[in-house]
């Protein structure tokens, strides 16, 4: 069990657990004690997301009193711009513009005509110009309504995330005590999981943000590539195929970052896993491409799990991570007029279909 240990969190901090060997009775297996470690890791990530939800809810609450001050005011301009809009229709309803009207129709010269006539346009053109301001005032008036209700249903859902994830935490930490106060190595076990936390704030978030981070930045060059590389392409009519090696597209990410030389991407029975060391630190991902529409047509690669170190770590760190980190592929940008219909994975494979977007 000590040696997966070592193995699982880079065997860097277990000189004082290794002083003293583990006794085989009330030891975990293998398989338990990773499932404890994973535990133990999910607790430190969770309490992560607690800290990054109270910080979208206290920025949340400061946008909500900015839109209630916000709506104070307008409702403020609206009733001076209701009040003026009032007196203009009142003036047409009461008649007081017919005298203009009968004005213009009894003029003794052509230049009393024409300044009849530009009185009246300015005046019916401020009118206009009142009636204008009124609506556009309500309307801004309406969309700071729903902007509101929307900020409201959003402190709804980060508060109800807040009390799930702190349950969450609650139930995750009383099983890992509970297992570390049953076993007979508690305080190597203790010192093995506060180790393991201490190693993944402080280096193994870092590390994984930074391959994600130089993953992004490449695949955001991928369609250049593509461009400068048609041979994968191959046309069908209106249709297109693309078919991409794995091995093509290591070779690329090699291109673009020397932090690719220790990371390698395959294409598997409908899985893309990529994988990556650094010293004593390994980073893995696997997940799978979705076709999306919207911001844009292309294809949006989903976390189906993240591992540091062989350690499964939490959703909360994959959607985390998943929003921080754009790892799709949008072939319209080198080729705009052509639009993604499907992608499939097989082996050593990522094939897309493509159509002409008309």
């Amino acid at each position: 069990m000590l040696l997966l240990s070592l193995m699982l969190v880079g065997g860097c901090f277990l000189s004082a657990a290794a002083a003293a060997p583990l006794s085989p009775a009330g030891s975990l297996s293998d398989e338990e004690m990773r499932k404890l470690l994973e535990k133990s890791l999910s607790i430190v990530e969770i309490d992560n997301e607690l800290e990054r939800i109270e910080a979208r809810r206290s920025g949340l609450d400061e946008a909500i009193s900015l839109t209630k001050e916000k709506l104070i005011r307008q409702e403020q301009d609206i009733e001076k711009q209701r009040e003026t809009a009032g007196r203009v229709l009142r003036s047409y309803y009461t008649g007081e513009h017919a005298a203009l009207m009968s004005a213009m129709l009894s003029f003794r010269s052509f230049n009393d005509l024409l300044a009849t006539m530009d009185y009246i346009e300015l005046l019916f053109g401020n009118d206009r110009q009142t009636l204008d301001d009124y609506a556009k005032q309500y309307d801004k008036l309406l969309k700071a309504y729903k902007n509101q209700e929307k900020e409201k249903r959003e402190m709804n859902d980060l508060t109800a995330a807040l009390i799930a994830q702190k349950e969450r935490l609650s139930a995750l930490q009383h099983e890992v005590d509970a297992e570390v106060n049953g076993s007979a190595n508690a305080e190597q076990l203790r010192l093995l999981i506060e180790e393991l936390g201490n190693l993944w704030n402080t280096t193994g978030i870092y590390e994984v943000k930074r391959y994600f981070k130089a993953l992004a930045e490449a695949m955001n060059n991928l369609p250049q590539w593509m461009q400068d590389n048609p041979g994968y392409l191959q046309a069908d009519g209106l249709s297109y195929s693309l078919k991409l090696p794995d091995t093509a597209l290591n070779e690329f990410l090699v291109s673009q970052n020397e932090l690719f030389r220790n990371f390698t991407f395959t294409f598997d029975n409908g899985t893309v896993t990529a994988s990556g060391q650094e010293g004593s630190l390994n980073v893995s991902v696997s997940g799978h491409y979705s076709v999306v529409d919207e911001p844009k047509n292309g294809l949006m690669f989903h976390i189906d799990k993240l591992l540091f170190n062989g350690l499964e770590l939490p959703d909360t760190t994959r959607r985390q991570t998943e929003s921080e980190f754009d790892l799709g592929f949008y072939p319209g940008q080198f080729i705009s007029f052509l639009k993604v219909v499907s992608v499939e994975v097989e082996d050593g494979n990522l094939l897309i279909k493509l159509s002409v977007s008309l």
